[in-house]
């Protein structure tokens, strides 16, 4: 994993906060100071921590379990997206589907119902509906896909989640914590960072500070699932041995 250099932290603006009226004390140790009403947050604390959230999810990307990533706003939406999907993990950037952690086994259900209609199209029951079901089944079809569509391949609950701007997304945090999944955030001076595992100090608004720290994440997820894919190489190498060496004993 690559060292995370606070020179390109600062480049990419991830140190301004808040307004200071709007802080919230719980971000007191990682403020730095404040510069014209703004919160300025220590970045060599947010390196620090960046390190720490980058061994813990390459670990569980590494145990094959998936990381959700969720953020909803305009300016992390794009990123997050191009991020998570380059490494293969889920995310959500339209809308949280409420009980998407804590009533699972329902929004399943919907995956599957998009699975059911794409089935219908390849086998040519969808040809012999008429104008009008067709019509409600694409509609039904495009809003699924819009909601949940990048988390389809998610069959089990996630073995972590990442939120960017855990104000707004304050409803996953929720199901999250009552399911003992543990939260990676990034968390800005207005939050709340005792709500997260795995805080990451850093401005949640400016898509260039979302950009630079998500870059960094999914680096050191995609080294944790390199760490896996070798692993069963060599498990499959070993077995692979094994067989021949028996066969020449006999």
């Amino acid at each position: 994993m690559e060292k995370v250099e606070v020179k390109e932290l600062l480049e990419a603006g991830v140190h301004f906060g808040h307004l200071t009226r709007k802080w919230n004390p719980n971000m007191a140790p990682y403020i730095y100071m404040e510069r014209n009403g703004i919160h300025i947050i220590n970045l060599y604390k947010t390196a620090a921590k960046i390190e720490e959230t980058c061994a813990a999810l390459s670990k569980i990307a590494a145990s094959g379990k998936k990381i959700l990533f969720v953020a909803t706003k305009k300016q992390a939406k794009d990123i997050v997206a191009e991020k998570a999907g380059a490494v293969n993990q889920p995310y959500i950037t339209e809308r949280w589907p409420g009980g998407m952690l804590t009533n699972f086994v329902t929004i399943r259900k919907a995956v599957k119902k998009m699975s059911s209609i794409d089935r219908m199209k390849k086998d040519g029951t969808f040809e012999s509906l008429s104008k009008r079901e067709k019509l409600q089944i694409d509609r039904q079809r495009a809003k699924l896909e819009k909601n949940l569509g990048s988390i389809s391949d998610m069959t089990r609950l996630p073995g972590a989640l990442f939120v960017v701007d855990t104000l707004r997304e304050h409803i996953a945090i929720k199901e999250a914590q009552k399911l003992n999944i543990p939260i990676f955030a990034m968390v800005d001076t207005n939050s709340d960072p005792r709500q997260v595992d795995y805080v990451i100090p850093a401005n949640d608004d400016a898509s260039k500070s979302i950009n630079k720290v998500l870059s960094i994440v999914s680096s050191a997820i995609q080294d944790g699932l390199e760490d896996r894919k070798a692993d069963k190489e060599g498990k499959t190498e070993g077995k692979k041995a094994k067989k021949v060496a028996s066969q020449e004993e006999e």
